[in-house]
């Protein structure tokens, strides 16, 4: 159970890489719904599509947050921005340790359907950035692949 669900987080942050921004009126009316159920009330700034699933990017309680949905509007996940110190302790050492010279630059707190928790340290250095998923202790799970460019600006 446990590999699954690493292996589908894995998924999920791969496909991030690939995203694609959409205009609201092309995402699938059952998917606005099960956003609306989820979160009455929420206004989505951005959608985008990733793989076969789409991505509400919006503010929850006044957090940077992104909601992901299936193409059936099945909820998910939920990742919401944090504070780099909120990460577990574990992780943070990881990254240090690690990548000595980068910089952690954003963290978020992912919630899978199931109430599964994993994190999330971006890393940069200049014009390099990667992510680094760890789970809910902080032990590490995964690295994405390095970019470089400029990040996307929400």
């Amino acid at each position: 159970m446990k590999s699954i669900l690493i292996m589908a987080a894995s998924i999920l942050t791969i496909n991030c890489a690939n995203a694609q921004k959409m205009n609201e009126a092309d995402v699938p009316a059952n998917v606005k719904s099960g956003f609306s159920k989820k979160y009455p009330g929420a206004k989505v700034e951005k959608w985008e599509k990733e793989g076969a699933n789409y991505e509400a990017e919006f503010h929850l309680n006044k957090v940077e947050s992104s909601a992901v949905f299936d193409a059936n509007g099945t909820f998910k996940e939920l990742e919401q921005e944090i504070k780099s110190s909120e990460l577990p302790k574990a992780a943070t050492d990881y990254c240090t340790k690690t990548y000595a010279g980068y910089k952690l630059s954003e963290a978020a707190k992912i919630t899978d359907a199931n109430g599964k928790v994993m994190y999330e340290a971006e890393m940069s250095k200049g014009k390099e950035h990667f992510d680094v998923l760890f789970d809910d202790k902080g032990n590490f799970v995964k690295k994405s692949a390095t970019e470089t460019g400029e990040e996307e600006k929400d």
